[in-house]
C-alpha cells in the first residue's frame, strides 16, 4: 500500500462536520461491519470517519476493496478518510509510540478530526443505529459522554449480555476502587474543543503496565474528573477475546448467558 490519505464518499469540505469517528485499524474483514454500523447512524447530521492503519495488510487490494464496498452505503455528504503513513507508529510493529493498541493513531486522528465531537470505534466492534445520537444528547453542556456496551461472543457473534460491571462510568463497577471506574473507547465521545489536553493520552499506557495496552485507562483517568454524561443506551457491541486477562472474571459475571451464546456455535 502506498503511503497517503485516501478519501472515500464525499470530498472533505472546509465546513466542520457534526461528529467525527476515529477508527484505528489493521484493515481486517470485520471493518466492513463496523463501517456499515456507522453509516446506519440516525439523527447525527454530517459525519467524518477517520481510519488509521497501524500496519499494512498482506492483501492491501482486498482491504481497500472492503473499505470501498462499505462506503457505497455511506450517506451523502459523509466523508471517509483512510490514513496510512507508510509505517507503524506503535512499538508493537517497530514504531516508537509506547501504546501497543494503535500507537499514536487515535491521538493523530483525534487532532485531525474536523468536528468538535469525536467518537471511537475499533474495527471488530459495531454500534446500534441510535448510538451517536444518544451521545450527542448526553454530551450537551458537558465535556464527554459514554454509552453502555453488550458483550458479544467471538465465534457466534451473538450478544451475550449487557456489561454492567466494567465499562459503566465514573465511580462504578469492578474498577471503582482501583481506578475510579472505566469507560471503554468504543463507548466514548469527547468534545475536543473543551478538553484538547486529553487527546495526547491515547499514546501513553499506565505507568508500570507490562502490556502497554492501557492508554484508554489514562484517557479515562483524565475524563472522570470532568463533567460527563451517560446516554443511558446499551448501544455498543463489543466482541470478546478469550485470550483477554479479564475473560475469567467475565465468564463468572456472564454466567449462563455465555453458555447460551456459545451453544449457537454448533
Amino acid at each position: 500500500m502506498q503511503p497517503g490519505l485516501f478519501t472515500f464518499g464525499a470530498e472533505a469540505t472546509a465546513t466542520p462536520y457534526d461528529v467525527a469517528v476515529v477508527m484505528p485499524s489493521l484493515l481486517r474483514p470485520s471493518l466492513f461491519q463496523a463501517l456499515v454500523s456507522i453509516f446506519r447512524q440516525e439523527g447525527v447530521g454530517r459525519v467524518q470517519i477517520l481510519i488509521g492503519v497501524d500496519q499494512a495488510p498482506a492483501d492491501e487490494g482486498a482491504a481497500l476493496r472492503t473499505v470501498a464496498a462499505a462506503c457505497r452505503m455511506s450517506p451523502p455528504e459523509w466523508t471517509v478518510q483512510l490514513l496510512w503513513p507508510g509505517y507503524s507508529t506503535s512499538t508493537r510493529h517497530g514504531g516508537v509510540t509506547a501504546a501497543r493498541d494503535g500507537g499514536a493513531l487515535r491521538a493523530i486522528l483525534s487532532f485531525m478530526a474536523h468536528a468538535p465531537l469525536v467518537a471511537y470505534l475499533d474495527d471488530d466492534n459495531w454500534w446500534r443505529p441510535d448510538h451517536l445520537a444518544g451521545l450527542v444528547t448526553a454530551i450537551e453542556g458537558r465535556e464527554w459522554a459514554w454509552a453502555w456496551r453488550w458483550f458479544v461472543h467471538p465465534r457466534t457473534h451473538r450478544p451475550v449480555c449487557v456489561d454492567r460491571w466494567e465499562s459503566v462510568g465514573p465511580g462504578q463497577g469492578v474498577f471503582a476502587d482501583s481506578q475510579g471506574g472505566f469507560v471503554d473507547p468504543n463507548c466514548l465521545m469527547i468534545d475536543k474543543t473543551r478538553v484538547p489536553d486529553v487527546l495526547a493520552r491515547w499514546t501513553t499506557p499506565m505507568p508500570g503496565d507490562p502490556t502497554f495496552m492501557t492508554a484508554d485507562r489514562m484517557v479515562f483517568d483524565f475524563l472522570q474528573h470532568r463533567p460527563g454524561g451517560c446516554s443511558g443506551r446499551d448501544s455498543v457491541f463489543y466482541v470478546l477475546r478469550e485470550s483477554d486477562g479479564l475473560h475469567p472474571l467475565r465468564l463468572r459475571m456472564m454466567g449462563e448467558d455465555w453458555g447460551r451464546a456459545e451453544a449457537l456455535a454448533g
